[in-house]
C-alpha cells in the first residue's frame, strides 16, 4: 500500500461504509477507480474520501443515486440539486396537504353527502391539470373583445390556483368550481356592451379603478352610497358612451345595470366558492355589482333630494 491510493477495504474501514456499498458506488460511476493493483484490485485516490462523505450526506437526505451521480460528475451543482429537491418536496407537501383536506372533508359528513363529495373531489386530485382545465374554460368563455390585460385579470380571479394549505371547506369549494363549469349551459361571464358603447380599452381601464375602489369600500365594511367608487363607475360608463355624468345619465345607467344585476344563481354561487377557496382574497363580483347598483340608486335619490331642496 502507498499513501497515494487505497484499497476498497481500507476505504470501508476508514469511512464505515460497507465494502458491498462502496463496490456498488464504484460500479455506478460514483466512485472512480484511480488505478488497479498488480492483482487487478481497485485502488482509489485521495478524492475518494471526500466523494464518499458527500455521497453519504446526500443519501441521508434520501437523494436518489441517479441525482447524486449528476452532482459528483458535474452535470449539476449542489446548489441546483438543493433547489430542485426543495421544489419537489414542496410539491409533495402540497399534494399531501390536499389529500389530508380531502379526507377530512369526506370524514365529516353523512354517508349520502360523502358520496356526493367524493364525486366532486375526485375531479381535482391532479392539481396542475385541474387548474389548467378551469383556466381553459374561462379563456373560452370570456369576451374576445376584452383587452388582454383585463382578460388576464379576470382569468386570474375566476380561475384561482388550488389552495396551498387547504382546509376541508376550501378544498371542497375549489372542487365545486369545477363541478359548476362542467354543468351544461352554465351561464358564461358576460359584460354589458350595447350599441352606444365605445372605447372598450378605455372603459375597462376605468372600470378597474371603480372595482379597486369598491373592493376597498367592501373591505372596510362601508355601506353602499355616493362616493368615489360610484363616481368612478359612472365615469367609466359615461366616457365609454361619450356622455356626461348627469342625473339623467345616472338614471339611465341605473336602469341598465339593474336589468343586468340578476346574475344566474350558479354564477353567484361560483363567486361565493371562489371567495371560500381563496380565503376571501378575490373580489366577489356579484357582491360588488349589487353594492355599486345600490350605491348608484342612493346617489340618484340624494341628488334628487338636493335638487328639490335648492328649488324651494
Amino acid at each position: 500500500m502507498t499513501h497515494d491510493t487505497w484499497s476498497i477495504g481500507e476505504l470501508a474501514a476508514g469511512t464505515g461504509v460497507p465494502v458491498k456499498t462502496l463496490r456498488y458506488y464504484s460500479d455506478s460511476g460514483l466512485l472512480p477507480v484511480a488505478s488497479r493493483s498488480t492483482g487487478g484490485h481497485r485502488r482509489y485516490g485521495p478524492d475518494a474520501w471526500e466523494r464518499i462523505r458527500l455521497i453519504r450526506r446526500l443519501r441521508a437526505l434520501d437523494t436518489p443515486i441517479a441525482t447524486i451521480t449528476q452532482v459528483v460528475t458535474g452535470e449539476c451543482s449542489l446548489g441546483e440539486l438543493v433547489s430542485s429537491e426543495l421544489e419537489s418536496v414542496q410539491e409533495r407537501l402540497t399534494e399531501l396537504r390536499w389529500r389530508q383536506a380531502t379526507l377530512m372533508s369526506l370524514d365529516d359528513c353523512t354517508s349520502e353527502e360523502r358520496l356526493r363529495r367524493l364525486e366532486i373531489l375526485s375531479r381535482v386530485q391532479r392539481l396542475p391539470e385541474a387548474h389548467r382545465r378551469l383556466t381553459d374554460h374561462w379563456y373560452r368563455e370570456l369576451s374576445a373583445a376584452m383587452p388582454k390585460r383585463r382578460l388576464d385579470i379576470m382569468i386570474a380571479m375566476l380561475s384561482p390556483s388550488p389552495p396551498q394549505d387547504p382546509d376541508p371547506a376550501s378544498a371542497l369549494a375549489y372542487a365545486e368550481l369545477h363541478l359548476l363549469v362542467a354543468t351544461p349551459s352554465f351561464t358564461r361571464w358576460t359584460q354589458d356592451h350595447d350599441e352606444e358603447m365605445r372605447d372598450g380599452p378605455a372603459f375597462y381601464g376605468e372600470i378597474e379603478d371603480a372595482a379597486a375602489l369598491t373592493a376597498a369600500a367592501l373591505a372596510r365594511g362601508l355601506p353602499p352610497g355616493p362616493g368615489d367608487a360610484v363616481n368612478a363607475f359612472v365615469s367609466a360608463h359615461a366616457r365609454a358612451r361619450r356622455e356626461s355624468d348627469t342625473p339623467a345619465f345616472r338614471a339611465y345607467l341605473h336602469a341598465l345595470v339593474s336589468r343586468s344585476s340578476g346574475f344566474d344563481p350558479r354564477l353567484e354561487r361560483y363567486w361565493a366558492l371562489v371567495g371560500t377557496a381563496t380565503g376571501g382574497r378575490v373580489l366577489n363580483m356579484t357582491v360588488a355589482h349589487k353594492w355599486l347598483t345600490e350605491g348608484l340608486s342612493i346617489s340618484i335619490a340624494a341628488t334628487g333630494a338636493a335638487s328639490i331642496s335648492s328649488n324651494r
